[in-house]
């Protein structure tokens, strides 16, 4: 595709996508929204902008890069995965646990969790029937 020069308002259609992402090397988890703006060229060619949070950026569908450690060994997924997985895993944290009332020798509170490709992952294994 060639660059575009002019301004975006120069777009003939607008279409909104979402995706999530997950890194296969780090395991961070992110989901972003694209406007992704279709153009004609002087020369009648069609050419396609991927904008992001006002910005426009290069196409998530070409090389993805992961926002934690700049690794391209990303899975691209429908909107709406990773917040499902750390939904479900806010859930699981803050629901009531049972707590021995008075013992000296109990464990302290976990930490903030860090994710891992596995915990992002685990929703979309099958089991085996």
């Amino acid at each position: 595709m060639s660059e575009i020069t002019g301004h975006r308002s120069t777009a003939t259609a607008v279409v909104h996508e979402s995706y999530s992402f997950a890194c296969m090397r780090c395991g961070h988890g992110w989901e972003q929204s694209y406007e992704i703006e279709h153009h004609t060229d002087a020369e009648g060619a069609q050419m396609i902008m991927y904008v992001a949070d006002g910005h426009v950026v290069p196409s998530p569908l070409t090389r993805p890069t992961c926002l934690n450690c700049d690794a391209h060994v990303v899975r691209i997924m429908r909107a709406g995965q990773v917040s499902s997985v750390q939904n479900s895993m806010h859930r699981q944290r803050t629901a009531p646990k049972a707590v021995p009332e008075s013992n000296e020798d109990s464990v302290a509170p976990k930490e903030d969790h860090h994710w891992h490709l596995s915990d992002l992952l685990h929703p979309f294994h099958r089991k085996a029937s």
